[in-house]
């Protein structure tokens, strides 16, 4: 079996007191396609800058592409394709321009850049747009040229940090065919980190969880799910939610509950069969227990997220969010 393309063990990074990534040990196959799934603030773009030799890690080793980050940065550098949040484009230049220099940097002659050039048209969907200024450019023209920029030198290992964050629906799901292209019809190998649930889903063939800078859970997007039951029944309840999973946890139908602010979250294995235990438990909780809704559902990969970390991803975000708000505010 091939060396794994990229090989983290045990990598900290570390930010004063501030501990961002903290001891994640993981591998991604050639030819496959990472999902790296978290909040904002979580880890996900620190790990990725160490992977991608723009920060050195503080402690452990990672090898891409069978290079070590912090010994050959020039190696890693000369087979992977990054992409990260913010695009650095020159709003005067055309998107030809910018390709063309980006092969200069690679070492590609002009013939070898407008073959690329040729090649990627089609690739990115971009078509004569390319001939224009940056500037004419929306948001989602702007992520398929960054995109392009990263592919010009033909990575072995393209890295995409938040590749769709602030797009909307239709260019979020343009930019899901082109990495769906790029790996089923090149064989690339592709790390992508994201803070939506529906991108891990739809693209990954494995996915890693990251919360507070550590990696809390690891599989394919159904082995997660599956991991924490069949089926879901989800109960918002008025009053006290521990007096309801008291009520709820005896049952027999149900394998586990999940109390998340007034939502609680019941692993079953058959759901239209614990539907009727799980209203008559809660009808007889008490006063102390009204019940707003009773829904059943099959599994997500928030839904795993809930059950590894205790939150919903975005209510991680929201806290991350405030927090780090508090932190300048503070002058921190």
């Amino acid at each position: 079996m091939s060396a794994p393309e990229i090989d983290a063990v045990d990598v900290q990074r570390y930010f004063g007191s501030n501990r961002a990534v903290d001891g994640v040990s993981l591998t991604v196959e050639r030819g496959e396609v990472y999902g790296f799934l978290g909040p904002n603030g979580a880890g996900k773009s620190t790990l990725t800058r160490v992977l991608c030799t723009l920060l050195a890690p503080t402690g452990g080793r990672a090898t891409v592409a069978g290079f070590d980050v912090a010994s050959k940065p020039d190696q890693v550098r000369l087979r992977i394709g990054v992409a990260l949040q913010e695009a650095a484009l020159d709003p005067k230049q055309t998107g030809v321009e910018m390709l063309m220099l980006q092969g200069r940097f690679y070492g590609l002659n002009k013939t070898e850049t407008r073959q690329r050039l040729t090649e990627l048209r089609g690739l990115i969907d971009l078509g004569s747009a390319l001939d224009d200024r940056v500037s004419t450019y929306s948001g989602g023209m702007k992520r398929r040229l960054d995109l392009a920029l990263a592919l010009v030198h033909n990575p072995r290992v393209l890295f995409l940090d938040e590749p769709t964050t602030g797009l909307d629906p239709v260019s979020r799901a343009k930019v899901w065919e082109e990495v769906r292209r790029l790996n089923e019809e090149l064989g690339m190998t592709v790390f992508l980190t994201t803070q939506y649930l529906e991108e891990a889903d739809e693209l990954a063939d494995r996915v890693g969880i990251i919360d507070k800078g550590h990696l809390v859970a690891e599989g394919t997007p159904e082995e997660l799910k599956r991991s924490i039951g069949t089926d879901l029944v989800i109960a918002v309840v008025d009053g006290d939610p521990e007096l309801a999973r008291a009520a709820l946890e005896p049952l027999s139908a149900v394998d586990r509950v999940d109390v998340n602010s007034s939502e609680l979250t019941l692993a079953v294995t058959d759901g239209p069969a614990a539907i009727s235990p799980v209203a008559v438990a809660l009808a007889e909780a008490g006063d102390g227990v009204r019940v707003r809704e009773l829904s059943l559902r099959t599994p997500t990969l928030d839904d795993v997220f809930l059950s590894v970390t205790g939150a919903r991803i975005a209510d991680r975000s929201e806290d991350d969010a405030a927090t780090d708000a508090t932190a300048e505010g503070n002058g921190s």
